[in-house]
């Protein structure tokens, strides 16, 4: 497994169409660094004197943004894996580059990596209005892997395929979780109304599951090898994601429960 970590690492490019931020590490790279000092070292800095800022009207704009994005690839990923994308869910591969629908590929793929650019703003909102608490090891470990993490597939692995169907169920927790900001959004007062809320979480650990249990499904089709090293990453990292959610979970809403009948 090491050795075909190396290899991968040390190759080049499978795809020659480098869409922007893809032609190299760099830029991404240098994304991360400026969104890490930022939010844990200069916005801090920047607001410890200051009074919040009032994003209301800002933040609204950017979750209605988020909802329609996510909703319109949402529509398009169903329609390219069912359609002209035809894949196999047994063995979900890139298709050719003289594929006719290639450059439809490209581009889904590519619009959920931008995504990941914009969901950065989320964080850059939180320390604007000194929401402190919201900044977790959890938030930013997942911001900052997914961006990087879709950088990789997309250099080193090409568009669409394996890596491809598994984004396809982020968009639809993104869905939900937009809706939720934007909702709780229209006042100060309103996120304590929304019920909810724990669903989100709960979606975000089926979906976990699913990939799991697909990229397991994968590993286990020995005429499939072009997708085993992509299901044995989102394997691997959806396993430390079910641990990390599932703490969030246990700690925000079944332990407080514990404790208030305790207290009963």
């Amino acid at each position: 497994m090491l050795d075909q970590l190396l290899d991968t690492l040390n190759s080049k490019p499978s795809d020659p169409v480098r869409l922007p931020l893809l032609s190299s590490h760099g830029p991404v790279l240098m994304i991360l660094a400026t969104y890490l000092l930022f939010v844990k070292v200069v916005g801090p800095r920047i607001m410890q004197n200051r009074k919040p800022f009032d994003l209301r009207g800002v933040i609204k704009a950017y979750n209605i943004m988020q909802i329609l994005y996510n909703i319109v690839m949402f529509v398009f990923a169903i329609h390219f894996m069912l359609g002209p994308g035809d894949y196999n869910f047994r063995c979900i591969k890139n298709l050719p580059r003289d594929h006719e629908f290639k450059t439809w590929e490209r581009w889904l793929t590519y619009s959920y990596f931008f995504n990941k650019l914009l969901d950065l703003l989320e964080t850059v909102f939180f320390v604007l209005r000194k929401k402190d608490r919201q900044i977790s090891f959890l938030h930013v470990f997942h911001h900052v892997y997914m961006l990087y993490f879709c950088f990789m597939y997309l250099y080193y692995y090409g568009y669409g395929g394996h890596g491809f169907f598994m984004c396809f169920f982020n968009v639809i927790v993104h869905i939900m979780m937009y809706s939720y900001y934007y909702q709780s959004s229209l006042n100060k007062d309103s996120r304590t109304d929304l019920w909810w809320k724990k669903y989100i979480t709960i979606v975000q650990l089926i979906q976990f599951g699913i990939i799991l249990a697909h990229s397991i499904y994968t590993l286990r089709q020995p005429d499939c090898p072009s997708s085993h090293f992509s299901a044995t990453c989102a394997g691997s990292i959806c396993f430390v994601f079910i641990i990390l959610f599932g703490n969030f979970y246990y700690q925000a809403y079944i332990r407080p429960r514990k404790t208030e009948n305790k207290v009963l």
